[in-house]
């Protein structure tokens, strides 16, 4: 029963982490490596777009000590990809 909630916290959390820039979805994820770091991710969708050619997915952008460097990190990233590309 704990897994249980502390799974449904996680879900929660996450769509928290979802934000609206600049005509996109921003995904910013964590996961723990091995090592205990974290690498940054992120998944940008166009929110004009339903094709998958609106959708670009960034695989450890960086590595943190922290999970939450790590997110602030995918959307400081997204930030700045959007707004010299988008």
């Amino acid at each position: 029963m704990e897994c249980e909630h502390s799974c449904i916290i996680k879900i929660k959390m996450q769509n928290k982490q979802i934000q609206q820039y600049n005509g996109y979805a921003v995904h910013p994820s964590a996961h723990r490596l091995p090592d205990g770091s974290f690498s940054s991710n992120l998944l940008l969708e166009r929110t004009d777009n339903a094709r998958t050619e609106g959708r670009y997915q960034f695989y450890s952008l960086d590595y943190f000590t922290s999970e939450e460097k790590a997110l602030q990190h995918s959307r400081r990233w997204a930030r700045n990809w959007v707004d010299t590309r988008g």
